[in-house]
């Protein structure tokens, strides 16, 4: 009686391991860290501490950038502000028309920043989808009730 070799090449069909088995099980466990990465982080940890205290010094000795860098850890920075405009409301894929006229008006009226009124029409965009897909779904069950009487 012969065996076949097992292969590793997916034209031939077979694979040496079952899929979801490591090639080497005994290897190094899942989240196990290098020893160099262990001792990057022990020397960081130590002077920590100390580099803190000295840009908070700096900091309030006038050093603008030290102010910076402690600013940007406790006041973050927001990635968006809130924006206010007249914008129709949206229950149909023809209303997304009056809403892009309305984004289009608030950017030229400077209201809105290009960047935000991209933001904005995506949000109109993915409604448009849904309305869309709402209505999509609504006359399959339509067509499948008349196909089934």
């Amino acid at each position: 009686m012969t065996t076949e070799p097992e292969t590793t090449n997916p034209k031939q069909g077979r694979h040496r391991f079952e899929p979801g088995q490591s090639g080497n099980p005994s290897g190094r466990p899942r989240g196990a860290r290098h020893k160099a990465l262990i001792a990057l982080d022990a020397i960081g940890a130590e002077g920590a501490e100390a580099v803190l205290r000295k840009v908070v010094e700096d900091a309030k000795g006038g050093d603008m950038r030290a102010a910076e860098i402690l600013l940007r850890r406790v006041w973050p920075e927001r990635k968006g502000r809130l924006v206010e405009f007249a914008l129709p409301l949206v229950v149909s894929a023809a209303d997304t028309v009056k809403a892009a006229a309305a984004i289009v008006s608030a950017v030229a009226g400077g209201e809105l920043t290009p960047d935000e009124a991209q933001a904005v029409a995506s949000v109109v965009e993915i409604q448009r989808r849904a309305i869309d897909t709402a209505e999509l779904a609504e006359r399959i069950a339509a067509l499948e009730a008349r196909a089934g009487q």
